[in-house]
Order: structure tokens, then sequence, then C-alpha cells
């Protein structure tokens, strides 16, 4: 066979493979590729969506670093609640998922209620943890204070509002404790009596036998649940509205982060910069702060992944 039929059928290949790759390609450039370019191109532009972009250079990121007050307390709170929340939910998620499967009876009743919460729409959702949590008129309040316990702020309170916040998500846990669920129940019995047979407790058995055959999907979990806190917009500013009684009516704006900022999260600021100040550029700027800290964590997660697997070494 000549070199040029060889040539020939390798261009064959090549077209074949990338027109079988073409709608991956299309897809990861347009909704990928060319808005993170973008992104980069006006974070050193001063655009208000109006008037054409002029070039900046890094005047952005010296605003939003060093002039823009309310970035590092939105960063601050971004990372308390990737560290804290994300951490919760995937305990907590896995303990009801281990409840669960335990269970023998009426587990479909204790599966249903524990999911349920997750369906719940997030405006809901935040709006009824206020009403329940309300310092002065919350039923929540009110039982502790009648054990005798201290009641707490929680949305009114910058200390309490980001548990607040957690207890919101422990309690719309449903989607964790089904994967869990999936997960524990494909573990093979097997390896659970063998461990039993060679005297292994219950602690022993979770630390050696189903933390390792569960740990991709504590991975999963742990990841997604961190992409989701860095895009975590609603419930926080739901709530600090709501806690601070203010009815937002037209031509009326409402700064985020109620009570004392400690409410703010970064997707806040992009929504605030971009979209009621109309600085496009330092919205970027946040933007691209985000993607690079979630590329952070999962590059780190997915590291550590083997720590997972040796769990018990």
């Amino acid at each position: 066979m000549s070199a040029g039929t060889l040539a020939a059928k390798r261009r064959r290949a090549t077209l074949r493979t990338l027109a079988f790759m073409a709608p991956w390609l299309v897809g990861f450039a347009v909704f990928f590729a060319y808005p993170l370019l973008s992104t980069v191109y006006f974070s050193f532009m001063h655009y208000d969506g109006f008037r054409p972009p002029e070039w900046t250079g890094g005047r952005n990121w010296v605003y939003v670093f060093e002039h823009y007050p309310l970035f590092w307390p939105a960063l601050r709170n971004t990372l308390w609640l990737v560290v804290v929340m994300v951490s919760l939910r995937v305990a907590f998620g896995l303990g009801v998922g281990l409840l669960i499967t335990k269970i023998k009876t009426a587990t479909g009743v204790f599966r249903t209620l524990f999911y349920l919460p997750y369906l719940a729409p997030p405006v809901a959702a935040t709006m009824a943890f206020a009403f329940l949590l309300n310092p002065g008129t919350g039923p929540v309040n009110s039982l502790l204070e009648r054990a005798g316990l201290p009641a707490p702020g929680w949305f009114g309170d910058p200390g309490w509002s980001k548990p607040a916040l957690t207890l919101l998500a422990l309690w719309g846990i449903g989607d964790l404790m089904v994967i869990f669920m999936a997960a524990l129940l494909d573990v093979p019995a097997e390896q659970y009596e063998a461990a039993q047979l060679d005297g292994a407790s219950a602690w022993q058995r979770f630390r050696y036998v189903t933390l390792p055959a569960i740990s991709p999907i504590v991975m999963f979990a742990v990841v997604t649940g961190v992409i989701q806190t860095m895009q975590y917009y609603t419930q926080p500013l739901v709530a600090g509205k709501v806690a601070s009684g203010v009815i937002q009516g037209a031509g009326t704006q409402f700064e985020p982060g109620y009570p004392d900022k400690s409410t703010l999260t970064l997707p806040q600021l992009v929504y605030n910069l971009g979209f009621q100040r109309f600085d496009y550029g330092s919205a970027c700027v946040v933007a691209l702060v985000l993607f690079a800290l979630s590329m952070a964590f999962t590059a780190l997660l997915m590291r550590r992944r083997g720590g997972l697997i040796q769990a018990g070494d």
C-alpha cells in the first residue's frame, strides 16, 4: 500500500472522528469556550451595556480586590459555605441513607418524607424557613424558650445567618439521600459477612468495607456540592430580604448581604455589579474568581480521592 493511500485513510479516519465529535465540539465552543473568553475579555474593559467597551487594563481587577467593599466578605462567606455546608450535607445525606437502608419496616414512607423537602421551590422553602426561624414570632424559638434554651436570631443575626442557611440545606437533603442509598445497596453483602466473621465491629465494617466501596459516590457528592455552593444565590438573597422586612417594588434596589453582609455570596456580587450597577467589567472579574475557585477545589478533591479509598490505612 502506497504512502498516499495510507495518508488518505488517515485523513478519512480523522474526518470521521471529528464528525462524531462535532456535537460536543460545537457545544463546548458555544457554551463554554466562547463565554469564558468573553468574560476574560470584558474583565479588562469598561462596559455598561449601552456604550462600546473601552480598554481599562487591570483597573477592574484593582477595583474589585482593593476598593470594592463587598468582595472580601462575599468571598469569606462563600468559602465558609463551601467548607461547612458541603461537608455537613454529605455527612448528613450519607447518615440518612445508612439509616433508611437499615430500617426493615416503612422504608418507603421514610424515604418519601426525606425526599419531599428537596422538591420544594427554593424561594418557597427559604420563606418558610424564615417564618419558622423568626426570632420574635417563629415556632422554633418559642419551643426553645419554653425548654429554657437560648433563642438565636437566625437570619436576623450575623452570627447565625449562615448556620440557618446550613439548616435549610440539610432540610432538603433528599437528592444526596437517594444517591447514597443506591450506592449503599450496591455494596456486596459478602464483604460485610466476611468482615463480621473476622470480628469487625459496626464502625470497622463502615470504615473498611462501606466507605471504600462508595468512595466514588462520596467524591461525586462533594464535587457537585462545591459547584452548587459556588452558585449559591437564591436562598441567601431571599432570606436576607425576608429578615430585613424590605418589600422590593418597581425602581427600588436591595443591597444583598443582610444582616451585616453575613449572607453575601459571590454570585450575588456578579448580579449586583452586572445588572444593578451595570459594571460588567467588574462583574466579569468576580465571575472569573468563582471559576478559578471552582477549578481549584475540584482539582484538590480529585487529587485527594485516593484518601477516601485508603481511609483505613
